[in-house]
């Protein structure tokens, strides 16, 4: 069996291009959730923004370090975790915490804003957290990414479809209203679909070594929804807050991850298996948990 950091999961450029695309479309479904005003309510009500994203920006990094030293993985593995570690929220973390009945409003501005800081804290915290993760040295070559030239890409695939998708948000706020819904869903259908074939495309490699990613990103993810309630619960919120920072916690975007590994890294197997199987899993974890909090009784505050 080849070993894991030495395999490349196979994208084609049109392959690649049609990803591109896809993330964009992603991107634009969620800016039309985001308005310009959502920004202000940081300075107005300031603990909930900031503990929220305390959680994802800081404490959420430190616990993929961590979990990377508990696991021990190989090494493409753990740069697998830390590429999603420092990506920002997911594209269906708001729906989630509609669905959950929690603060989403606190969920549409965290994603605002880490999503938008993503231009410059996923290139720059990649690259610095490497410095903590072992065995990087035989890939000193590989993970180096010219700063400017990641920027480059999360400007063309996030920005400009964001400030596209609030655009059309603030112009035109009855057309985004009866779009909305059918964006979201064929976002996820396409996203699906297209994580879907690059399995089938690449089976037997992934057949081969899911076993060493599956039970990393079941624990990963738990961790990090349990890390981002409890924190929040710590920092005095109420329920509907810890439940939109604990869903903004561990659902990243498993999406541009992919996105990066195989325009800059390769397709490096460990962490292609680590971003597709974290991009299957924390859909499925993210909609049980968003369920059950749905249908739960508030606690007294």
């Amino acid at each position: 069996m080849t070993d894991i950091d030495a395999i490349r999961i196979n994208f084609n450029p049109d392959q690649l291009f049609l990803l591109n695309i896809c993330l964009a479309f992603l991107m634009f479904g969620v800016a039309l959730n985001i308005k310009v005003d959502d920004f202000g309510r940081i300075f107005k009500k300031p603990k909930a923004p900031l503990v929220g994203l305390t959680s994802q920006l800081l404490l959420l990094p430190i616990l993929t370090v961590a979990l990377v030293y508990a696991f021990n993985p190989p090494t493409s593995i753990a740069l697998g975790m830390l590429i999603v570690g420092v990506c920002p929220g997911g594209n269906v973390s708001n729906f989630m915490v509609h669905l959950s009945k929690g603060n989403t409003a606190l969920s549409v501005l965290m994603t605002s804003i880490v999503t938008l800081g993503a231009v410059v804290i996923t290139p720059f915290y990649f690259t610095f957290l490497t410095n903590f993760i072992p065995g990087t040295e035989a890939y000193v070559d590989l993970i180096y990414v010219e700063p400017g030239q990641m920027i480059q890409t999360i400007i063309t695939l996030i920005i400009i479809p964001l400030v596209f998708g609030m655009f059309l948000n603030a112009k035109f706020p009855k057309f985004t209203l009866r779009i909305e819904k059918t964006v979201r869903i064929l976002s996820i259908v396409i996203f699906g679909s297209f994580v879907v074939f690059a399995v089938i495309g690449n089976y037997e490699n992934i057949v081969s070594h899911i076993g060493k990613v599956f039970s990393i990103v079941i624990v990963y993810n738990g961790l990090a929804y349990m890390m981002g309630f409890y924190f929040a619960k710590l920092n005095g919120l109420d329920f509907k807050e810890c439940k939109a920072i604990s869903i903004e916690t561990g659902i990243q975007n498993s999406g541009l991850a992919l996105i990066l590994i195989f325009n800059f890294f390769d397709g490096l197997g460990g962490m292609a298996m680590i971003a597709a199987w974290w991009g299957i899993w924390h859909l499925l974890t993210g909609f049980a948990l968003a369920m059950f909090w749905g249908n739960k009784k508030e606690p007294i505050q």
